[in-house]
C-alpha cells in the first residue's frame, strides 16, 4: 500500500486532534523528502482538514450547562450611581484627605476618590483585595479610571499590586498593598475632620455650685472652733 493510501486510511480512522496533528506533520515531511507529490499532499491536507472539522464539532466542553457558552457564571457588573450622584461622591471622597498633599497633587479628582477607597481597605484589613467593579462603583468612577489610578500609584512606588491568576478558572482580584511610609503614617493617624474644630465648652454651672457650697462649710468649721465671723472681717473671741 502506498503512502497516500496509508495516510488516507489513518486520517479517516483518527479519533483525536492530536493524532491528526501527527499525520499532518508526516504529510509535509514526506513532501519535503519527495515521497509524495504536490497534488497528493494537497489532497491529503484537505482530507485531514475535513476530518479535523468533524472531530471539533463532536467535542463538547465539560461541565457547560445547556444553553450556556461558558462554564463561568454570567457576569453581573456593578454599576455606578447616576451621573450627578457619582460626581458628588467622587468630589467628596477626593476632598476628604485620602493621602498627604504632597502625594495627592499627583492625581486627579477621580483617582483620589479611588485611592480613598483603597486607603480605607488598607487601614481596616492591611490590604485591598476588592475587584475593579466594586472600587469603581464605590468611588463613582469607571473601570478604566480605577485601573489608571492603581497603575499610576504603583509606578510612583506608593503601592504594590499582586496578581492572583488561576489556570482554568476565573482570576481572583488583585491585592493592593500600600508601601509608601508617608502614606502609611497618614493612614495611621486616621481621616482628618472636615469643617471647623470641635470645642468642648467648660461646665460653668459646676464651678458655681462648688463655690456656693464652700461658704457654709467654712462657717460650720468656724462655729466648731468657737469663732464667729465679724461683719467688718475681724474675729471676735467668744
Amino acid at each position: 500500500m502506498s503512502f497516500c493510501n496509508q495516510t488516507a486510511t489513518a486520517i479517516d480512522g483518527a479519533r483525536t486532534l492530536t493524532r491528526l496533528d501527527h499525520l499532518s506533520k508526516a504529510i509535509w515531511q514526506a513532501l519535503a523528502a519527495g515521497a509524495v507529490g504536490d497534488d497528493d499532499a494537497q489532497s491529503l491536507a484537505e482530507r485531514l482538514h475535513a476530518r479535523r472539522s468533524v472531530l471539533r464539532g463532536d467535542l463538547k466542553p465539560v461541565g457547560v450547562p445547556a444553553g450556556r457558552a461558558s462554564i463561568f457564571p454570567p457576569k453581573r457588573p456593578q454599576r455606578a450611581p447616576k451621573r450627578p450622584v457619582a460626581i458628588a461622591r467622587r468630589r467628596h471622597l477626593a476632598a476628604s484627605g485620602p493621602m498627604p498633599p504632597s502625594l495627592a497633587c499627583k492625581f486627579t479628582v477621580g483617582e483620589l476618590a479611588v485611592l480613598r477607597i483603597v486607603g480605607d481597605e488598607v487601614r481596616q484589613h492591611g490590604q485591598c483585595d476588592r475587584c475593579v467593579d466594586e472600587l469603581a462603583a464605590r468611588a463613582g468612577v469607571c473601570r478604566s479610571l480605577v485601573k489608571n489610578a492603581i497603575r499610576t500609584a504603583a509606578r510612583l512606588g506608593l503601592v504594590t499590586v499582586e496578581e492572583r491568576r488561576r489556570e482554568g478558572r476565573r482570576n481572583l482580584p488583585n491585592v493592593v498593598r500600600v508601601v509608601s511610609r508617608e502614606w502609611l503614617a497618614w493612614l495611621a493617624r486616621g481621616p482628618k475632620p472636615i469643617g471647623v474644630k470641635k470645642i468642648t465648652p467648660t461646665a460653668k454651672d459646676h464651678k458655681r455650685e462648688g463655690s456656693r457650697v464652700s461658704e457654709p462649710v467654712f462657717a460650720a468649721g468656724g462655729q466648731q472652733a468657737g469663732l464667729a465671723a465679724h461683719p467688718c472681717g475681724r474675729r471676735r473671741h467668744g
